[in-house]
């Protein structure tokens, strides 16, 4: 006797699976942006009265920036090296200054110290 309940094997909530029971979908556009490797990235956007579509995208394989014209991608950006605090300062001032200041607080010491 095959008896049985009829929702076996099934979930709570299951139902028929289809855009009736989830929605539309809203309308797409997809977008092909190249990096400076060549690498070719597909980014997909909602069609919409407010939608811009960016002229960069980061490449998904690499991480450089990618752009629309594949003959012309953008060039990778050049991270600067760490500076210390000294090579900030030093690019502020001039070594006439640095000079002056050094000779300033010599001579404010000197003052403190009675000498």
């Amino acid at each position: 006797m095959a008896g049985g309940n009829a929702i076996r094997g099934s979930r709570v909530g299951a139902g028929p699976m289809g855009e009736a029971e989830r929605g539309d979908l809203a309308e797409r556009h997809s977008v092909v942006y190249w990096c400076a490797n060549g690498h070719q990235t597909r980014a997909t956007f909602a069609i919409g009265p407010s939608t811009e579509i960016p002229e960069q995208w980061d490449c998904t394989r690499c991480g450089y920036p990618a752009g629309l014209d594949a003959d012309a991608p953008p060039s990778p950006v050049r991270n600067e090296p760490y500076k210390t605090h000294l090579a900030y300062v030093k690019e502020r001032r001039s070594d006439e200054d640095g000079s002056a200041l050094l000779d300033e607080a010599l001579a404010a010491l000197r003052a403190r110290r009675g000498g």
